[in-house]
């Protein structure tokens, strides 16, 4: 089993933005120390309590504070951007550090609808643009644009000798269809659907037309995970990102504290909800998460987990990845 990091880059509260970035680049150096296989970093916008808009520039800070743990968007909000632009700075990052890019595609938001209008317009026409700008993104890379189409004419120089890997990530059926349609590996967000995620990755699996994808990049699954010495402890720190979960910016400017989510009311609905939310996550001390990550590898028939772990200590998101590289890796 390989395991992987997805950060969102959380702010916990009394903390700022600057110390979850650097939480952020200290997480990726770790995760180069323990032998973890990715270190992929989300993009979000004006989104309270998540801080980092553009994974590239973040990206190029890790790069070259890590030496061998591959490093990428999880994921690039193709909508916001034309795809020359994102091909010009992930060959920049390819070419800084080579054979380590990935460069994971999203096709959400990743804020408001005032955030997105700000960034880029028409989000609901640029969505479905994005088909189309998938192809002229991996045209692009491979300089395949025909001699009729006047983007042969360019190139999104620098030019690395090994591109950036191409990653769709996503949480529904028409995600992984989208993945089939442009041969693409595919990543699968199991910790934020609700939808079937082991047939909607089986169903891409069994309908992929290149051999080559599925022989060496089979589809990530991203899960959240909880991990501490013991089960008791575990479930405590799970705490904070299920009260952040439910009352996000209606209560707090970031992740709150265990002691927080413990002096709030929460209603029945609310409670039925974290209930609910807590299912879908992995918790547990190192055996037992070991035991549901097995088990969720049978559902899925994959081996590589990309975990998402909140906590409103970093130092405790810090152990939980470390206990489960050493229980795993």
């Amino acid at each position: 089993m390989k395991l992987s990091i997805l950060d969102q880059s959380p702010k916990s509260t009394g903390s700022t933005s600057k110390e979850a970035l650097e939480a952020s680049l200290n997480l990726a150096q770790l995760g180069d120390d323990l032998g973890y296989t990715r270190y992929w970093i989300a993009e979000h916008h004006d989104l309270n309590g998540l801080s980092c808009p553009a994974p590239d520039i973040m990206l190029s800070m890790i790069g070259s504070k890590t030496d061998r743990i591959r490093i990428g968007s999880g994921a690039v909000l193709l909508p916001h951007y034309k795809p020359f632009n994102v091909a010009e700075r992930f060959n920049l990052l390819a070419t800084l550090f080579p054979n380590r890019i990935d460069l994971g595609i999203g096709r959400a938001p990743g804020g408001s609808a005032e955030a997105s209008i700000a960034l880029s317009g028409n989000f609901l026409e640029n969505v479905r643009q994005v088909p189309e700008d998938l192809d002229d993104l991996k045209s692009f890379f491979a300089g395949s644009f025909s001699k009729e189409n006047m983007y042969s004419k360019i190139a999104p120089t620098p030019v690395p000798e090994i591109s950036p890997q191409i990653w769709l990530l996503g949480t529904s059926e028409k995600s992984g269809q989208l993945a089939v349609e442009k041969q693409l590996p595919y990543t699968f967000g199991h910790f934020m659907s609700e939808a079937n995620g082991p047939e909607i990755v089986k169903k891409y699996k069994n309908d992929i037309h290149d051999d080559d994808i599925l022989n060496n990049q089979p589809p990530i699954i991203a899960v959240s995970v909880i991990c501490a010495e013991t089960t008791e402890k575990a479930q405590n720190l799970a705490l904070s990102a299920l009260g952040w979960s439910i009352l996000g910016e209606k209560e707090y400017d970031g992740v709150p504290s265990i002691d927080e989510v413990n002096r709030h009311t929460f209603t029945q609905e609310e409670k039925d909800t974290m209930a609910k939310q807590r299912k879908n996550m992995i918790i547990g001390n190192p055996k037992e998460v070991k035991e549901q990550l097995e088990h969720l590898q049978d559902f899925y028939q994959t081996d590589e987990f990309m975990i998402i772990t909140i906590t409103h200590d970093y130092d405790a998101r810090r152990k939980s990845y470390k206990l489960l590289a050493h229980e795993i890796l």
